[in-house]
């Protein structure tokens, strides 16, 4: 049995993966460019990747291949139905980073909600030592009880978010892109209405024809001004053009992201002209990147693998 690793990087250097080799030869490549693929996995039985795409042209060739499986919950970069109609079983991780992406959005709503870099400068550039009393409050700001925090995508990630939402004392809401989430736990209401009323609006849905550019232009300007909109979800799901307008003109207090339409980020990014991290704070696609998630990450694959090779199915796609 051989393994490839395509993408040994974006599992870090700090974990150990060698558990791997239980089931054969793995070779491991810290990274893998699309003109490599095919001749790395040409005689490959079992492939783990991340975000390469493996589809006829990469995969092609692979006669050997049974397996894909990605370190990954979302699965866009394998074309699904090509590995079912050539036999080829296709597993993600299922799980692995609900409790760490729940952290980050928190991370980055309390960042903006409490204009967190404006006070830390205001210490370390000597203006705390010159103050004429023993706190500032300026520029103001709010507390998250008796908030409106809405979402779209109620999913592990999206449900961990309203539980820790409803600690800080909010009023959660959510909106089902699909239509099929009908759980009453929280209140589940339209998209105008969740627009509207919330004040932080998190995004936790998987990239789908549905979902592509939901927040957009039509979408920020029935907003509140107040409000503050986080991306952890997929790039694509927010219109960058129309999110940069929203927050120059103040149509939106402040956004948080940590995916983008590209990664990494583009020069022509119109969201990278913003340098005010009171009113953008964007992180490099990590919120899930703990070096706890990324141990349940390997590991998961392992299961899979494991299970596969078994005769069972666990986080079977294809």
């Amino acid at each position: 049995m051989k393994l490839v690793v395509l993408e040994k990087m974006s599992l870090g250097f700090d974990i150990d993966i060698s558990f791997y080799e239980e089931f054969g030869e793995v070779i491991y490549y810290d990274n893998t460019s699309v003109d490599e693929i095919a001749d790395r996995i040409a005689d490959a039985d079992i492939v783990i990747a991340n975000k390469v795409p493996l589809n006829v042209e990469t995969i092609g060739g692979a006669s050997k291949l049974k397996l894909i499986c990605e370190t990954a919950t979302g699965y866009n970069n394998v074309d699904i139905d090509y590995c079912r109609k050539n036999g080829i079983r296709v597993t993600n991780a299922v799980g692995y980073s609900t409790p760490i992406v729940a952290q980050h959005t928190f991370a980055m709503a309390l960042y903006l909600l409490e204009k967190l870099p404006v006070y830390d400068t205001y210490v370390k550039n000597g203006d705390y030592e010159k103050a004429p009393m023993f706190t500032c409050f300026e520029p103001y700001f709010t507390e998250l009880e008796g908030k409106t925090w809405g979402i779209i995508g109620l999913g592990n990630i999206g449900r961990k978010v309203a539980e820790i939402a409803k600690v800080f004392g909010c009023r959660v809401i959510f909106y089902s892109a699909s239509g099929r989430n009908d759980t009453t736990d929280f209140e589940k209401v339209d998209f105008d209405t969740l627009l509207s009323e919330s004040d932080v609006l998190s995004l936790h849905c998987p990239l789908t024809d549905r979902t592509q550019n939901i927040i957009n232009a039509e979408a920020l300007a029935k907003m509140k001004k107040t409000a503050i909109l986080l991306n952890v979800a997929r790039g694509p799901v927010v219109d960058e053009q129309a999110l940069y307008d929203a927050l120059t003109t103040g149509q939106i207090a402040a956004a948080g992201l940590d995916v983008l339409v590209k990664e990494p980020i583009t020069a022509d990014n119109p969201l990278a002209k913003i340098k005010d991290s009171t009113k953008l704070l964007i992180t490099p696609h990590m919120a899930w990147a703990s070096r706890e998630a990324r141990i349940r990450c390997a590991r998961e694959v392992y299961l899979n693998i494991k299970s596969f090779l078994a005769g069972e199915k666990r986080n079977i796609i294809a």
